[in-house]
């Protein structure tokens, strides 16, 4: 790799749209952005990188960057003049009593409540028979609500509690130990965890993983990126923690451990990416037993859901792409002794215990439905949800008789039954709160074909009565990686793109979960272009279709779905209005050289594997990409403390989208402060987000919003 000193180049441009003119828009001058000499050489080919610096998100070049280009972005959203009007629907939209589903721990049940507008969700209880109380507030955590609770954990008998708080959510957490009886903190706080559960091993201590902590620096100064799981015995320092597993034993870069219900067995899955895993037990009635490995590779995925006595079960996708459950023996578990319980099908396979029973929660066509069977893989009912949706929960300590469960789906607001376990019959718990009016609205779900022939399935909610006209304003959301599969989910936002007559679409692409691994398979490494190909067929079908026009089509995704974004604009920069690039993964050269980037290898590949590999991430990478041309209005959005995909990705890519832009649509960025990857944002940073978003895509669709 070559370095040259920086060479000052400036360009200053000038960004504006007709339909934002109409509405009094004013022009927005980019701020300067210097242009250094830095190229890199991959199997003999030079790639210049003239925003490298920008990865550097603590120096003062990049601060004063950060803050001039939040200036340019303020400035023109702060003129928008229906933006106000927005944020207040959104408000008042957003203020009503939200509570997660019950769950009993020792003599109290637990839930999660947020009396509307309040920054997180607290955390109650309430003993049978008595009123609720707050057992933790974290509004109280911090001054601006910014830090999080992100997760507890509860020894067996529900009298001691580990919780975790991650600050401007970021990854890294703290955890504190309290007595739940009378919720005093007993001494024990642990420091910098990372990508961890908390697992209480009876009343003695728990086991976690973490990471060594980079010093102080930026997000990119290399992070140890091997996890280690560690066993802390209450009332002892962090520093004498046992290492049970990884380090330079057993080398992970992901490492997961938790008990059994009877806290017989701890399990362990390791794995060096984000699919598939190695996995191991420990007896642990047996005094200084010893590890023992069920599974020794990491191409496929495989969970112990549950025991009775030394018969666990195991739910994998061994031989199996959507997936099984099978029982085995402690005594000797490798796979070969495996007999199926619950045997795959068509339709992905999710499986939870409660009640001494069995919930198999089945994927088909991205909905859910469920199905209860006995411990021995008997049937014994099939789960009567209220419509086509998503449910989720079904998961319960083994001597309760109910549980409690969540349905939603893009009309049907998130709704909490109770399920009576021995009848098989639900009633409703908790109705959601939120104005809307699910009669007035309507899922279609639609079968479009990809470029090579692939059947992609689709949902499509808008208003009962819409007219298929062109002009409907549309957002497009998609995800396409990981094996992450798109379910149907409630969303108070969208309330403002349905009231005004718009078109909400969610595209189940290739490389997501929603038909099992070949599925995730079929858009990974030197398959990518399959997700970019079902994206961009699933715009051309609403267009083509008349749900909508160019015109009046955004396209929206996060994180991976960043990417997704990133990578459609610049093969495609025709094909919409309106661009949502946020938290992607924009240079997928470097990406595996940030924080945990390295793990993601298994879905992109590396630019050091092959220049075959090199040649095909350098021809999609966003951030490499661009080209001078004629953009989307776009607003790329990142936050400062985003330590999983790091704000350079998005920083590098906004830069270089200004410098190629050669059309009239702005191109933006919004740089949340004291902001993570997504969790633990407050109320008031996702209304400002949403607000922003929508005020966005309305002018530079030129809709009038009302």
């Amino acid at each position: 790799m070559k370095i040259f000193k920086p060479l000052m180049l400036f360009a200053v441009l000038i960004c504006g749209n007709s339909y934002a003119q109409r509405m009094n828009i004013k022009t927005t001058a980019y701020p300067q952005t210097k242009k250094g000499e830095v190229t890199d050489t991959y199997f003999d080919t030079s790639v210049p990188d003239p925003y490298r610096w920008l990865e550097d998100d603590r120096s003062e070049d990049t601060k004063a960057w950060v803050t001039e280009q939040n200036k340019v972005t303020q400035a023109y959203l702060s003129q928008i003049p229906y933006r106000n009007t927005i944020r207040q629907r959104l408000e008042k939209l957003w203020n009503y009593e939200r509570y997660s589903a019950p769950f009993k721990e020792g003599s109290y049940t637990y839930f999660y409540k947020n009396d509307g507008l309040q920054s997180q969700s607290v955390l109650y209880r309430q003993a049978e028979g008595g009123q609720p109380e707050i057992f933790l507030d974290p509004n109280k955590f911090s001054k601006d609500g910014t830090t999080s609770l992100s997760g507890i954990s509860f020894s067996k008998d529900g009298s001691l509690a580990a919780y975790q708080t991650s600050a401007g959510g970021s990854d890294w957490s703290n955890a504190v130990v309290m007595r739940a009886t009378d919720r005093s903190i007993i001494g024990d706080t642990l420091k910098d965890i990372k990508f961890s559960g908390l697992a209480w091993k009876g009343n003695e201590g728990f086991y976690y993983s973490t990471y060594e902590k980079p010093k102080e620096g930026s997000l990119l100064s290399g992070m140890t990126q091997y996890h280690k799981l560690f066993y802390h015995k209450l009332g002892t320092p962090q520093s004498e923690d046992k290492l049970i597993f990884g380090g330079e034993q057993t080398p992970r870069r992901y490492i997961g451990a938790y008990l059994t219900e009877d806290e017989r067995y701890l399990v362990i899955t390791a794995a060096n990416s984000t699919t598939g895993n190695e996995l191991y037990f420990q007896d642990l009635s047996k005094p200084d037993s010893k590890i023992t490995n069920i599974v020794d590779n990491m191409d496929n995925v495989h969970t112990i859901i549950a025991n009775v006595g030394s018969k666990l079960y195991i739910h994998t996708n061994l031989y199996a792409p959507t997936y099984r459950l099978v029982v085995t023996d402690a005594a000797d578990p490798q796979p070969r002794n495996w007999k199926n319980l619950i045997a795959k099908t068509e339709n992905v396979l999710e499986v939870s215990t409660a009640g001494g029973k069995l919930f198999a929660h089945y994927l088909k066509d991205a909905t859910t439905f469920v199905q209860q069977y006995d411990m021995n893989g008997k049937l014994e009912h099939a789960v009567a949800l209220p419509s086509v949706g998503t449910a989720s929960g079904f998961s319960a300590k083994q001597e309760d008789k109910d549980i409690y469960y969540t349905f939603t789906s893009y009309t049907y607001p998130s709704t909490i039954f109770k399920y009576d376990i021995a009848t098989g019959r639900s009633e409703v718990y908790k109705r959601s709160g939120v104005k809307f009016d699910p009669s007035l609205y309507e899922s279609k779900q639609v079968f479009y074909k990809s470029k090579d022939g692939t059947r992609v399935p689709m949902i499509i909610t808008y208003k009962k009565g819409t007219v298929l006209n062109e002009h409907n304003p549309t957002l497009l959301y998609a995800y396409g990686g990981f094996g992450v599969s798109l379910t149907p989910a409630f969303s108070t936002s969208n309330i403002i793109l349905l009231e005004q007559g718009g078109i909400y679409a969610v595209a189940n692409l290739r490389g997501g979960g929603e038909y099992g691994e070949t599925w995730h398979k079929a858009g990974t490494k030197l398959r990518k272009q399959n997700v970019f190909d079902d994206f961009i067929a699933a715009a051309e079908y609403l267009i083509k279709s008349k749900y909508t026009s160019k015109e009046f089509l955004a396209i929206a995704g996060g994180s991976n779905g960043g990417l997704l974004v990133g990578a459609t604009i610049t093969q495609r920069p025709d094909l919409c209005q309106v661009a949502f690039p946020a938290v992607g993964v924009m240079d997928m050269l470097r990406y595996n050289k940030f924080t945990a980037g390295a793990g993601w290898a298994y879905d992109y590949g590396t630019a050091e594997d092959s220049e075959g590999m090199f040649k095909y991430l350098y021809r999609y990478s966003p951030y490499h990409a661009l080209k001078p041309a004629s953009y989307p209005a776009t607003m790329v959005t990142t936050a400062d403390h985003d330590d999983r995909v790091v704000p350079a990705h998005s920083f590098k890519f906004a830069a270089r989208l200004q410098e190629c832009q050669k059309g009239p649509a702005p191109t933006l960025i919004r740089i949340e402060t004291n902001a993570g990857h997504g969790a633990g944002r407050s109320t008031a940073q996702i209304i400002g987000q949403e607000t922003d978003k929508w005020a966005f895509m309305f002018v530079n669709m030129g809709v009038d919003y009302k």
